[in-house]
C-alpha cells in the first residue's frame, strides 16, 4: 500500500511565453518503510520534485499525499536532508539537533528532549563531537548532523535531496554505509534524490529514473533485490548488481536529452573500483 503518493503531478515556472514546464504527469508510490531512489539528469527537476514532496512548493496540477492526506505545506511529518547541510553555524552539533526537537515536541519535559537529542546524536556516531560547531566539522560530519536532526523530528518520511553530492570520493562511501545503517535501525520511509546510479543501488529497495527536462517524467522502476546490509566491495563482483546497473543505465540513455550538445547529462555510474563512466559521455 502506498504511503507517499504523487498523482499526475506537473510543475512549471515562469509566465506566458517564458513559462517552462519542469515536471509533467509525475505519478509515484512509495510504500511505508521502503527506500526509493530517483536518479535523474542535471536540470531535470529532481530538486523541484523533492520540494513538492516536502510541501515547500505546490504542484500546478495533480496532488501529493502522505498517508492518504494531501500535502499542503511543510511539516514535521517530513524530514528533509539538504545537499548544503543547512546547519546553524553558531550552534553546536547537540544544539542544532536539540533545536529541531524543541520545536516539534514542545510539550515534552526538558530531560526527555535532552535524552531524545542525545540518542540521535549517538545514532550518527557524533557523541564525541557533540559540543563542536559546524565550522569545526568535516563535510561528512556536518551531513550526519543534518541526518540526525531530520530523524530526531520522528518524521513519517525522510526526504534526502542529493545529500552526498558535495562530499569527496572517500567520504561519500562512508556516509552511504551510515545512511544504510540508520535506515535499518530506524525503519523510516526514505525518498532519495541522487545523480549516482551506484549510490542508488547501494542504498535503495527500488530505483526510478527521471528523464531529461524540460517536462521530465518518470521511467519504469527497477527493483534492487540485493540482500542487506550491502558491502560495496562485494557488490562490485556481484553479477546481479551489474545486471541492475546495466538496466538503469539503459533506461537513462533512453530517457536522455534529445539534443546532447546543449544539455549535459548528469547521472553517472561511479564504479566501485573508483572508475567513473558518465552516461552519455
Amino acid at each position: 500500500m502506498a504511503f507517499l503518493e504523487l498523482r499526475g503531478v506537473s510543475k512549471g515556472f515562469g509566465e506566458g511565453s517564458r513559462r517552462s514546464e519542469v515536471l509533467r504527469d509525475i505519478s509515484l508510490d512509495v510504500g511505508e518503510g521502503e527506500f526509493v531512489a530517483i536518479v535523474g539528469y542535471s536540470g531535470a527537476g529532481k530538486s523541484t520534485l523533492m520540494s513538492l514532496c516536502a510541501g515547500l512548493s505546490k504542484p500546478d496540477r495533480g496532488s501529493v499525499l502522505l498517508g492518504g492526506k494531501a500535502v499542503v505545506g511543510p511539516g514535521p511529518d517530513r524530514g528533509v536532508v539538504f545537499q548544503n547541510y543547512s546547519l546553524l553555524p553558531w550552534l553546536s552539533v547537540y544544539e542544532n539537533v536539540y533545536l529541531a526537537v524543541d520545536q516539534v515536541f514542545r510539550t515534552w519535559a526538558p530531560a526527555k528532549k535532552r535524552e531524545h537529542t542525545e540518542r540521535f546524536v549517538e545514532m550518527v556516531n557524533l557523541t564525541p563531537a557533540s559540543a563542536k560547531k559546524p565550522a569545526q566539522l568535516s563535510g561528512g560530519m556536518r551531513q550526519r548532523v543534518s541526518v540526525a536532526r531530520a530523524l530526531a523530528m520522528d518524521p513519517k518520511v525522510l526526504l534526502m535531496d542529493e545529500p552526498l553530492s558535495a562530499l569527496d570520493a572517500l567520504t561519500r562511501p562512508t556516509l552511504q554505509d551510515e545512511i544504510e545503517r540508520i535506515f535499518l535501525l530506524s525503519h523510516k520511509t526514505v525518498l532519495l534524490i541522487t545523480n549516482d546510479v551506484d549510490e542508488g543501488i547501494r542504498l535503495a529497495d527500488r530505483i526510478i529514473p527521471l528523464s531529461a527536462g524540460p517536462a521530465a517524467t518518470l521511467g519504469d522502476p527497477v527493483i534492487v533485490d540485493l540482500p542487506r546490509p550491502r558491502d560495496r566491495r562485494a557488490l562490485n563482483h556481484n553479477p546481479r548488481f551489474k545486471e541492475i546497473r546495466a538496466e538503469i543505465v539503459r533506461s537513462l540513455v533512453q530517457l536522455g536529452p534529445k539534443n546532447r550538445s546543449s544539455v549535459r547529462p548528469e547521472p553517472r555510474v561511479a564504479a566501485l573500483d573508483s572508475r567513473t563512466v558518465e552516461v552519455g559521455a
